[in-house]
């Protein structure tokens, strides 16, 4: 029986050699996106087995199209792919509910199964994956429902952060200087009560900052 899929990549050339991966094998691509609008209109519109989404898109990122397909489908697999193998990306996939997250290096088996697996309701995510956000995901201080007060620039530098940018990258962004930016880190991780990016990461994606 077709495994039938949303495909969701800004990129026309991607989308393509991912369809000619699937050709001759049980995977359907019955339905694809280049933006988050788009893939959330289909997830709608389509009777899906499993989203496989781009992770970093324009406008409306592939976590957070995440986070609103599992509130509208909770039951729904979503299947993260990415070229970047970014811890922050991992820990909040995890905690937004993918089903797992596989890189665009990945071999052409690894893909067919990990989709094969989401479709089947089960979780591909390796246990290496899961130990590198495990202290992430079970910080004690993350999950409490604790008021938190951060400036204005603060917060805008932590849901830059969250959404995987460096320092550098969040300095460009809002046009700050990179000695700023490792300043407000600093504090975040303090005031918040972490010891790194990820952990901060998965706080913001608990405090639905992003």
């Amino acid at each position: 029986m077709a495994i039938r899929i949303l495909l969701v990549d800004d990129h026309e050339v991607v989308r393509r050699g991912l369809k000619s991966l699937f050709e001759g094998t049980d995977i359907n691509v019955v339905a694809e996106a280049s933006n988050g609008q788009d893939a959330l209109k289909l997830a709608k519109e389509k009777r899906l087995d499993v989203v496989l989404l781009d992770v970093r898109m324009p406008e409306m990122d592939g976590l957070n199209v995440l986070g609103r397909i599992k509130l509208d489908h909770p039951d729904l697999p979503v299947l993260m792919l990415s070229t970047y193998d970014n811890p922050t990306y991992v820990a909040r996939a995890v905690a937004l509910g993918a089903a797992g997250y596989v890189l665009k290096d990945a071999e052409r088996s690894k893909l067919l199964d990990s989709i094969r697996g989401a479709a089947a309701g089960q979780t591909v995510w390796t246990r290496e994956e899961l130990r590198r956000v495990t202290g992430a995901l079970t910080t004690p201080r993350l999950s409490a429902d604790v008021e938190v007060p951060l400036t204005q620039r603060e917060s805008e530098v932590l849901k830059q952060l969250a959404l995987g940018l460096t320092n550098k990258e969040i300095a460009q962004a809002l046009h700050i200087s990179y000695e700023t930016v490792k300043e407000h880190v600093q504090h975040i991780l303090r005031k918040i009560g972490v010891t790194d990016r990820t952990q901060a990461a998965v706080w913001a994606v608990r405090k639905q900052l992003v």
